[in-house]
């Protein structure tokens, strides 16, 4: 028993120096990588191993010049009618935008099929019953009557502005900073230019020259898209398409989304093709019998490529646009 005594003395003792001669390599060890890095970092040599940038909370001023607090990783973001860019960066909104007869049909695919529907006016109610962590609002007047106040009760409330709102590459970009998604941004501009740089030569190898009108038909009424606008800023900017004279001839102080075109004064457009987005297929019937339309150039030409409203050609967007360039490449090139 004495020697059973001893000899577990002795190996308390070893079992004690042991961790004592541990813990002294380790902290000889840690003041080495200590000095290791201090080191590297006033040579530059700690460049060559980054250290990954972490999201933090930051506080930022918007349109408006709102000073707003947006959270280090929103993950329940509110972005009424910019859901483009929402699904570009793979960010699922807690609402979609929807009107009384539908939604961003062509985004469903992107991401948005299943995400419930909030009212495009954002009612405060609806808004407050999604419990968002982050509001993002596209125009000024939106938030017109103390809105603002109300939805940044909810969440911290960004105002991206006419100016940047009116360019969707813009628009994305600042919606990237935000949710700290730049590089994200970046890659999608990049696959956008290099596509419509490809369509663009398509074009000119097999439609060089050729016009192009886009048409918008609802409540009886034809629109016209201008060349800085929608669909009309890609097909003629991104692309190269030629303008036709009825759009160059729009005033530039009356020019909107979507211009209002009589059918007298469609009578002039010389187009040479004619993308027509149908919301009104029955009193479509009616003016697609009028001698004014069978007579237009592209009508005669057998030009004339009927889209439906639910299509991406009433929108602005990364995705927007390419589905867009996926038609032009569909009907104009042979």
């Amino acid at each position: 028993m004495k020697k059973q005594g001893k000899l577990g003395i002795v190996l308390m003792s070893i079992l004690i120096l042991a961790m004592f001669l541990s813990a002294c390599g380790s902290d000889s060890k840690s003041e080495s990588t200590d000095e290791s890095t201090k080191t590297e970092t006033s040579t530059g040599a700690a460049d060559e191993q980054p250290a990954t940038d972490e999201a933090t909370e930051k506080v930022v001023t918007d349109a408006m010049g709102h000073e707003v607090t947006i959270p280090a990783n929103p993950q329940k973001v509110l972005a009424s009618y910019l859901e483009d860019h929402l699904a570009t960066l793979g960010v699922k909104p807690v609402a979609q935008w929807s009107v009384a007869n539908g939604i961003q049909d062509y985004l469903q695919a992107s991401g948005l099929e299943g995400v419930p529907t909030i009212g495009y006016d954002l009612p405060v109610e609806q808004v407050a019953s999604f419990a968002p962590d982050l509001i993002i609002i596209g125009s000024e007047s939106s938030v017109q009557n103390d809105l603002y106040d109300q939805y940044s009760k909810i969440a911290p409330t960004y105002v991206l502005g006419d100016a940047i709102n009116n360019d969707w590459r813009a628009a994305l970009t600042k919606i990237g900073e935000l949710l700290n998604k730049s590089d994200e941004v970046t890659t999608a501009l990049a696959a956008y230019d290099a596509k419509a740089a490809d369509v663009k030569a398509k074009l000119a190898a097999s439609a060089a020259d050729q016009s192009a009108a886009v048409l918008w038909f609802v409540s009886n009424t034809f629109y016209i898209v201008d060349e800085t606008k929608a669909s009309g800023s890609i097909l003629y900017n991104d692309l190269g398409v030629k303008i036709p004279n009825v759009v160059a001839e729009l005033p530039a102080d009356q020019k909107a989304n979507w211009n209002k075109i009589s059918l007298e004064k469609l009578a002039d457009l010389d187009a040479d093709h004619i993308f027509l987005v149908n919301s009104d297929a029955a009193a479509s019937e009616t003016v697609k019998n009028d001698a004014i339309w069978k007579n237009l150039k592209a009508v005669k030409a057998g030009n004339v490529y009927e889209l439906p409203r639910s299509s991406s050609w009433l929108y602005s967007g990364d995705i927007a646009g390419q589905q867009i360039m996926d038609d032009v490449l569909k009907y104009m090139v042979k």
